[in-house]
């Protein structure tokens, strides 16, 4: 069985979650989909979970990090080439995403990133395969 990872974020309006990822091409599952939370495949096995802050808190005793104002986690999704990069980093900030930083060009490596609707940082990276060892 392969490892999964489910990515669990908090919101503050998941109709509004669901609407800005669907412009950017994602979708939901409707089987773990409802009121509280919308479950979006983003690979076969990496997942992003979010939850209403009420169900949120469901599962952690502390403090929900105000992403807007805090640094909670930087999440890194790969992209196949520097157009793709630039594809949904502008599809984003059309549906609405500030984009915090100036695109970082390394030669080899390419990225930029957004910040979503409730401030969770986003970053979209392309690398060169050719200097990718296995």
């Amino acid at each position: 069985m392969t490892t999964m990872i489910f990515v669990n974020l908090p919101v503050k309006d998941l109709d509004a979650t669901k609407a800005f990822w669907g412009k950017l091409g994602y979708s939901f599952n409707a089987q773990f989909t409802d009121e509280n939370c919308a479950s979006m495949p983003i690979t076969d096995s990496i997942v992003a979970m979010f939850l209403t802050e009420a169900r949120y808190k469901d599962f952690t005793h502390k403090a929900i990090a105000d992403a807007t104002t805090t640094s909670e986690v930087l999440l890194c999704l790969s992209a196949e080439s520097r157009t793709a990069v630039d594809a949904l980093v502008d599809a984003a900030v059309a549906a609405g995403a500030g984009e915090p930083r100036p695109p970082q060009d390394h030669g080899v490596m390419y990225g930029r990133a957004f910040d979503d609707l409730d401030g969770h940082t986003w970053e979209i990276m392309w690398m060169d395969p050719s200097m990718v060892q296995g």
